[in-house]
């Protein structure tokens, strides 16, 4: 099953938690006071890109790792990006400052950009690029 990656499934469901946790406790919704249409639309492409080709290895576009100590390398990386991602998001849940904006936005950018230079990735690897900026900037212009 070379197309499936069952730790890509898993750190993108553990990232997904603190996200369902706060919009349980915040169904008004999140106010967004930038707001860029082209970004983020951009930002929403790419992030769902990403979550599609974290989990999913479409052959042609994806190489794998470049040895197990790669493989390895990616699995502690990953993990230990998830569990810093997980910690700010229990620290920082209920303040809204830019240090927890640029944290929650650079961390899974750094993850998925990581992952598909890993896994050596091309889609994954594009959609990071996509992602990463238009969700930084997104974050941090929501946050000042």
């Amino acid at each position: 099953m070379e197309w499936f990656n069952v730790f890509g499934l898993v750190f993108i469901a553990v990232i997904m938690i603190p996200n369902i946790v706060f919009w349980i406790k915040h169904r008004d919704g999140f106010e967004n006071k930038w707001n860029n249409k082209a970004v983020e639309l951009i930002e929403q492409v790419g992030r769902f890109c990403c979550f599609g080709f974290m989990i999913i290895n479409i052959p042609g576009t994806w190489y794998g790792w470049w040895s197990d100590e790669a493989y390895v390398i990616y699995l502690i990386a990953d993990a230990i990006l998830v569990m810093i991602y997980c910690v700010i998001w229990i620290v920082c849940f209920s303040k809204n400052n830019v240090f927890r904006a640029l944290a929650l936005s650079v961390i899974p950018s750094v993850l998925f950009l990581f992952s598909g230079i890993m896994s050596r990735s091309i889609l994954l690897f594009i959609s990071s690029l996509l992602f990463a900026p238009s969700h930084i900037i997104i974050s941090y212009k929501n946050a000042k």
